[in-house]
């Protein structure tokens, strides 16, 4: 599943990697760094510092600027260790970065950030490592070795213009009249676990369960019926331009609107409340065995998690920054406010969805 925007193609993914790979580092798999679980497994932080930097370079994928606050993330990782980053195909998902690996190899993206149905299925495309930190990730965001381990998460919600719809307080207000031509997913559903969770959401709405997503899939059909559905993804741009006024999208993506729309406001029904977190992990063939490391040391100590924050997403050290009051407390005051007990769904329920989506989905919307 793909858990950003609808994917362009794994050939962009591909040619991006290949031109950076030419171009960029001097990483060689032949590293001592290739097969560290841990900082300290090589000679601690310092070694490892200093390997990255005689790298000089890291190669990551799918990431995009405003998504998690990634564009920041990037520029301070970049600037405190003096390394290059080159970002291939931000607007891919989590399975274009799976397939980057597996037809790239030493060539391709050093690490992933991937939704838990990929990061589980792929494990051996990765590298185990434990971060510095790794005791204040809870014993369920993580595969015990380190072949994954969660970053952040968040909920999904429905964000609206409300200078163009009126207040929404009600999935079922999605589809009356003054919505007409309005409302639309943040990706493809065959392929977006973005979509997914959003269709999964309304399904909760709907009396379905997080083992149906078929009232969700009904929904949606309605909404297609009443002429309120639009067919292609909302994005930064057809939000700021009108285009896609009501958006299904995780808190901390629709939070990001306000900037260009005021008027903006996002909206978690109670009840029906979808959350998820994501994962990092390390390519086993990474071309910068050290970069990555220190890539997923610098995510995970307070200063990465707290950009995270700061972008409205919810870091996985959350608790454990907030006991030893490391958190910043003013992006935590900036989280949208969500009601109800989130769901959670286990890799073989985010399975069954998928596979409903696959054989239902085309039929449903046409």
């Amino acid at each position: 599943m793909n858990w950003r925007y609808q994917i362009r193609g794994l050939g962009v993914a591909v040619a991006a990697l290949l031109m950076v790979a030419a171009c960029g580092g001097s990483g060689t798999t032949a590293s001592i760094w290739t097969t560290a679980t841990s900082a300290a497994s090589d000679g601690g932080m310092d070694a490892l510092v200093k390997a990255a930097q005689a790298e000089g370079t890291l190669n990551v994928i799918a990431l995009p600027p405003d998504w998690a606050n990634y564009g920041a993330i990037i520029s301070a990782f970049s600037a405190k260790y003096n390394i290059a980053v080159n970002s291939a195909n931000p607007n891919g998902g989590s399975q274009d970065e799976v397939n980057a690996i597996k037809t790239l190899g030493s060539r391709g993206p050093d690490v992933v950030d991937v939704g838990m149905a990929v990061a589980r299925k792929n494990t051996n495309l990765f590298a185990p490592y434990q971060v510095s930190t790794w005791k204040d990730i809870a014993d369920s965001q993580k595969e015990p070795t380190g072949l994954w381990f969660q970053d952040y998460g968040g909920y999904m919600s429905i964000g609206y213009d409300s200078a163009k719809v009126p207040a929404v307080s009600s999935i079922q207000d999605l589809l009356g009249p003054k919505f007409k031509g309005k409302v639309a997913l943040a990706g493809d559903a065959l392929l977006s676990n973005q979509a997914m969770q959003s269709i999964m959401m309304v399904s909760l709405a709907n009396g379905g369960s997080a083992d149906d997503i078929s009232k969700g899939v009904e929904w949606f059909h309605n909404l297609k019926a009443v002429g309120n559905w639009v067919a292609h993804k909302g994005t930064d741009s057809t939000v700021k331009e009108g285009d896609t006024p009501v958006l299904f999208e995780w808190d901390y993506l629709s939070g990001n609107h306000k900037k260009d729309v005021p008027t903006w406001k996002i909206w978690t029904p109670d009840g029906a409340v979808v959350g998820s977190y994501y994962a990092q992990a390390i390519s086993k063939t990474a071309p910068h065995p050290a970069a990555a490391r220190l890539w997923e040391e610098y995510l995970y100590s307070d200063e990465g998690q707290n950009y995270y924050l700061k972008g409205l997403a919810r870091p996985v050290r959350m608790t454990a920054m907030t006991t030893a009051a490391t958190v910043d407390k003013a992006a935590a005051a900036a989280l949208p406010v969500v009601g109800g007990t989130p769901v959670f769904l286990t890799d073989a329920q985010a399975t069954a969805a998928t596979a409903y989506l696959t054989a239902n989905w085309a039929a449903a919307i046409g």
